[in-house]
């Protein structure tokens, strides 16, 4: 394993150069790597429509099952209608796929293999490359999440209360929600500095991430203590803020609160990358003497 180098720091392209220059530059650098991940998915077809199952069975399950039990309830569960629970699930998954990220168990491999020493000697941050690969998966991957979730609302009948404002507030609490929840996993997979083997951490994690975000289930529906740690943690505003957002759930004022929620957590997961991985690198490069 090569001993590491400085070159892929968070600065590592901040030069004498306008920022128009640099913006330019930075645009074309994402658009390479962009075109790089679709023909890289084109490629496994296969990998990329297990991933696709998954992503579209654990909502239709949940979805399913809440419906029964709202119909056997006298028609709802707590103030949620079968249809209600349908608007959720579906949302949910768009959601979901939107924000969620897979590079936690990427970086398992890259460090334990040296396959990381490579990407130091490129002169920019190495979480770029990360988000292009993301965003190019997403886009191949909504071609197929979009037309499911519109079989899903004509199987499953869903019931919408739409807002204007509350529509247009989505749009960039969605787009916090992916960069929220990517630096924090991106941190979180930099744990495989220190250790070679990151499954159990990430399993902790997933197992957090299902109960405190609304996928398992409408946060409503947990015990007051369960909610209290939820608004406490990032999870809650991955998901279940932008998924209740949408459906119009939320007043003015839960909406700026959810937005300064997400405003803390990009902070911190910003400030952990930055701390983690140059800790990291002087681990690796210290591993690798």
């Amino acid at each position: 394993m090569r001993s590491a180098t400085t070159s892929s720091s968070p600065e590592a392209l901040a030069s004498p150069q306008s920022p128009w220059t640099w913006a330019r530059a930075m645009i074309d650098l994402y658009r390479a790597y962009f075109r790089m991940s679709i023909a890289l998915n084109l490629q496994y077809r296969m990998a990329m429509l297990i991933w696709l199952i998954g992503m579209i069975v654990e909502p239709l399950m949940y979805l399913v099952v809440w419906r029964t039990v709202a119909i056997y309830n006298e028609g709802s569960v707590s103030g949620y209608s079968a249809g209600d629970f349908s608007a959720y699930f579906i949302a949910t998954m768009l959601v979901n796929h939107v924000t969620f990220s897979w590079i936690m168990w990427e970086y398992d491999y890259r460090i334990r293999m040296g396959e990381f020493s490579s990407t130091l000697l490129k002169p920019i941050h190495p979480i770029h490359k990360d988000i292009a690969e993301n965003l190019g998966y997403k886009l191949l991957t909504l071609l197929v999440i979009v037309p499911t979730a519109a079989l899903l609302a004509w199987l499953f009948p869903p019931t919408f209360s739409f807002n204007v404002w509350a529509i247009l507030a989505f749009v960039p609490v969605l787009v916090m929600a992916f960069f929220m929840r990517f630096l924090l996993e991106w941190a979180l997979a930099m744990s495989a500095f220190w250790t070679t083997r990151i499954g159990a951490i990430n399993q902790a994690y997933f197992v957090l991430l299902l109960f405190f975000s609304g996928r398992l289930a409408p946060l409503d529906l947990f015990p007051g203590f369960v909610q209290t740690i939820a608004n406490l943690l990032p999870f809650r505003w991955m998901i279940s803020f932008p998924v209740r957002l949408l459906l119009g759930q939320l007043s003015t004022t839960e909406t700026l609160i959810g937005f300064t929620a997400q405003l803390i957590w990009l902070g911190i997961g910003y400030a952990l990358i930055r701390i983690v991985y140059r800790a990291g690198i002087k681990q690796y490069a210290a591993f690798g003497s």
